[in-house]
């Protein structure tokens, strides 16, 4: 190994094949060990990329995590061939990719979000079981949950249900039906909550069906290695899939910190990782002492901290062994006369921040802190970040609130929100124009009238047309076109119009997950029920402070919840608000789970009341996310639940590194120089695609979150995807789809949830004709199928990769190997992207396998198109390498420019409202 790992570090790198435990404290480098443990196993007989299954709590863990995987791999043993079927993601993704590649009715299924799932419920309050269900105790027994009211705690019960252990005999009857009768309409739709994803997977691995038998089958053919990260995190139908992979044949081995188990309120378990070694055979437990994130004296104030849970914790010791050097003044324990005091000072000592030189790794070159640098973060947003955002208002900091719960405190946003209260007639004009203009985006009031235009056309509801005519996103994207919104146009510093852009995106986002559930409403009705569902619940839908698992962020403080910054770290960190009743929480009041079912039908009900051990862990998660400068602070709210100081807040005061009063900010001072926001870029290759048609049409998408509209054939065209799919697989399972089972299979996979009933009979029978026509035209070589839908990974190094599926990799009768995708219609996108796109899967094709393709192939499954094939060009080849590469960077650098001159990519594009002026 080329690092210089701890003794501990090496130990767990090394360890036998057997069950293995790491104990990992904050900053102990955890993922730098799970990667060399991964390429160390590589090196060992037997053990292939198919073999290993690594779990982590984020896509931006996974991400972090599989880069340094292949780099290790790379520097430890050379070119290893198949890596990209090493599994490196969260258990949902291993979940739903194992439903859709080998149980095929799941193809078609889709994600609802949190948001999503709760706006369904609230729509079909009767057929979701919602309004069957009836309170059993406490001042409203015998009243039914209603909708709005109670969908929160609907959702809650639901997923409580799935994935804890329950006694079912204590559950009342009208529960167990409301709970067949959710599950029922999800399905019914070809819909997948987070729960049913786990809990569909973990049935297919304990059941005795065919189709579940072949499953294990091949897993237990396959998998020797699993390794979950966060393991402390993990709840007991998650533990139920981790069981069955180890019944499966795979040795288990678990990360985590039960001092950071903060999730116990989504049914966490602490005890599964305080009884890991007891639970399974040979265990080796190694701790990981070693802090190499932050100073001595964040090291030190952390360990107080931790053992304030003694004697209910594992055991360990914090060791600072990082190059991050403590100063008396660094950590801060203060106490202020109000809320805007101290809200005043955080303000203040942000900007104080800025450009206080900071060395971000061993031996590198300083560089001055910019705003990025420097997180808040709160038990609360919602309850404590009012007279913070106001007061870096005042001093002119720029701030992100993360997560949409706290979007309405935008001004751009409130102004947003208006546009359908006037539709609905609840607003006047004037006050859609006051609030336009008071939100300083550079527009003057005649700028308003063509926007004033456009809502008052799409207000003029028509029952007699279709549902698409009334498209809620559409509506948005025009107004903001007509009235000449961009992002250079906004007023104040050149960051401002970013931060804008990136909360008109998120409420682009709101509008989706809307429209989601409801783009099939009455128009009318539609619009009305946006705009209640705005006024009234849409805040308390988004869980506060969340972290946006966008690419890149503005240059600006983010304001984030604790639970939010789990996994994240700063070099300035400031934890105000730490009040009694906030910090630790003061338990809520109102309806919960146990008023429908008894608290005994669950394993230890005790972990979803939250305790103040919990709050402890939270408030050590806190603490140990900076690396050099922390800010702990208290002052009296205005209600008397918070008028006293945290027993944590004085309990910090106490602490030898801790100063009560602040020093002067030492140390050289540089230029404020942001650090790249992105350190690994990981890109599908539809997202590809949008860069290579359009860097700022990528940047619209995916950095700022602008959704296109919802189109009413939308799903169309994956649905013919997906009968593809089948029949490949089929196909390399040696059955040969004829033409006659053209129907059921589009029967079986057709599934355009926003068509009208006409149109929807329009796009079946072109589906029908569609595989008819392929399988006609393919007969002889269905069955040379080599893979179909097969997962490519592309690392190109510098933390740049690119995944995705390839519709179909088949061998000719030529011999030649052939990388074909599929196009659903005439004229999906740009010809030159589509080749660039198949170039980057000759790559992974050739990493995944290590031989090269032949040739490149667009099958259109339209009548009217045209079909394509050509020989892979070498020199495209590399030319695609090289762009993707300078993709990666330009996402760091923040370097995503429109196109030069208007062409046909800026007509076809959905968002070039937003983007610029039309130009012939």
């Amino acid at each position: 190994m080329s690092l210089n790992y701890t003794d501990a570090q090496t130990q767990a790198v090394y360890a036998p094949e057997e069950n293995l435990q790491l104990i990992a404290g904050a900053g102990s480098g955890k993922t730098q060990v799970m990667a060399a443990r991964v390429a160390e196993l590589l090196g060992r007989e037997a053990n292939t990329p198919k073999s290993i299954i690594a779990f982590t709590f984020t896509e931006r863990a996974a991400a972090e995590l599989k880069e340094r995987i292949y780099h290790l791999v790379a520097e430890e043993h050379g070119e290893v061939v198949g890596l990209a079927e090493m599994y490196v993601g969260t258990m949902h993704g291993f979940c739903l990719n194992l439903l859709q590649n080998h149980l095929f009715k799941f193809l078609k299924y889709s994600v609802l979000s949190d948001v999503q799932t709760r706006l369904l419920i609230d729509r079909n309050s009767r057929k979701s079981g919602l309004s069957t269900v009836t309170v059993a105790s406490g001042p409203s027994a015998g009243v039914s949950l209603r909708r709005g009211v109670d969908s929160r705690l609907y959702q809650q019960l639901m997923n409580l249900l799935r994935e804890d252990e329950v006694d079912w005999d204590l559950i009342p009857d009208a529960v167990i039906d409301a709970l067949g009768a959710y599950r029922e309409l999800l399905h019914e739709h070809r819909y997948l909550d987070y729960s049913e994803i786990l809990l569909e997977a973990v049935m297919a691995l304990e059941g005795n069906a065919p189709e579940e038998l072949v499953v294990q089958q091949r897993l237990a053919a396959d998998v020797r290695h699993v390794i979950v990260d966060e393991y402390q995190d993990v709840n007991p139908l998650q533990e139920r899939l981790v069981s069955a992979m180890y019944r499966l044949g795979a040795r288990i081995s678990v990360v985590g910190d039960d001092d950071q188990t903060i999730y116990q309120w989504r049914g966490s378990d602490i005890d599964g990782i305080l009884t890991f070694a007891d639970r399974y055979p040979d265990v080796t437990q190694i701790p990981l002492s070693d802090n190499f994130r932050s100073t001595s004296g964040i090291v030190s104030t952390g360990q107080s901290v931790a053992e304030r849970n003694e004697p209910h914790r594992l055991t360990k010791s914090m060791v600072a062994s990082g190059h991050q050097v403590f100063e008396r003044g660094d950590i801060l324990a203060l106490t202020f006369a109000d809320e805007d005091e101290e809200a005043d000072w955080i303000a203040r000592r942000a900007r104080e921040l800025v450009g206080v030189s900071f060395n971000d790794t061993p031996g590198g070159q300083p560089r001055g802190l910019a705003y990025s640098d420097i997180a808040i973060l709160l038990r609360s947003v919602a309850g404590s970040a009012a007279p913070i955002v106001a007061a870096l208002r005042r001093h002119g900091v720029p701030f992100v609130v993360k997560g949409l719960n706290n979007l309405f405190e935008a001004p751009e946003i409130r102004a947003s929100a208006l546009l359908f209260e006037y539709m609905v007639r609840a607003a006047a004009e004037d006050d859609v124009r006051s609030a336009w203009l008071d939100a300083s985006l550079g527009l003057r009031d005649a700028d308003l009238d063509p926007g004033i235009a456009v809502l008052d056309e799409a207000s003029r509801f028509d029952a007699g047309n279709r549902w698409g005519s009334y498209n809620i996103q559409r509506t948005f994207l025009d107004f903001l076109e007509a009235v000449g919104l961009r992002e250079e146009r906004v007023e104040g510093d050149p960051g401002r119009g970013e931060i804008a852009f990136y909360n008109l995106g998120k409420f682009s986002q709101l509008i989706s997950d809307f429209e989601q559930i409801h783009f099939r409403s009455a128009p009318a009705s539609k619009y009305e029920t946006f705009v209640r569902w705005l006024q009234r619940d849409a805040p308390s839908f988004y869980e506060e402070g969340g972290v946006d698992e966008g690419y890149a962020t503005p240059d600006a403080v983010q304001i984030l919840t604790v639970h939010r910054a789990k996994g994240l770290q700063w070099p300035a960190v400031f934890v105000p608000a730490m009040q009694r009743n906030r910090f630790p929480s003061k338990r809520q009041g109102g309806r919960n789970v146990w008023h429908v079912i008894p608290r005994a039908s669950v394993e230890r009900p005790e972990r979803y009341d939250g305790s103040i051990a919990d709050e402890t862990r939270l408030f050590y998660v806190a603490v140990t996310r900076a690396q050099k400068y922390l800010a702990v602070s208290f002052a009296p709210g205005n209600s008397n639940l918070y008028r006293r100081p945290s027993d944590l807040f004085t309990a910090m005061t106490g602490y030898t590194p801790v100063l009560t009063r602040p020093a002067r900010l030492s140390g050289k001072r540089l230029p404020s120089q942001p650090l790249a926001s992105v350190a690994d870029v990981t890109l599908s290759f539809s997202e590809l695609k949008y860069f290579f048609e359009c860097p700022y049409q990528f940047k619209l998408r995916f950095l700022y979150g602008f959704n296109p509209p919802l189109h009413e054939a939308l799903g169309y065209g994956k649905s013919v995807h997906d009968c593809m799919a089948e029949i490949h697989k089929r196909a390399m399972d040696g059955d040969v789809v004829t033409t006659a089972e053209a129907e059921s299979l589009v029967d079986t996979h057709l599934h355009t949830p926003f068509a009208y009933p006409q149109l929807k009979d329009q796009l079946r029978a072109a589906a029908v004709a569609a595989v008819r026509r392929y399988v006609d035209a393919n007969a002889a070589n269905i069955e040379r199928t080599e893979y179909a839908e097969k997962e490519i990974e592309l690392v190109l190094g510098d933390g740049i990769t690119v995944n995705g599926r390839v519709d179909l990799i088949r061998r000719l009768d030529t011999e030649e190997l052939s990388i074909v995708d599929f196009k659903s219609t005439e004229r999906a996108q740009e010809e030159d992207v589509t080749r660039q796109q198949l170039h980057v899967y000759a790559m992974g094709y050739e990493r995944l396998t290590g031989h090269n393709a032949d040739l490149i192939e667009v099958l259109n499954l339209d009548e009217r198109g045209a079909s394509t094939r050509e020989l892979v060009d070498g020199e495209l080849l590399a030319g695609t390498a090289d762009r993707i590469t300078q993709a990666g960077h330009a996402l760091r650098d923040n370097e995503l420019p429109r196109l030069p001159t208007w062409c046909n990519t800026c007509a076809t594009c959905d968002l070039r409202g937003v983007c610029r002026e039309p130009r012939t």
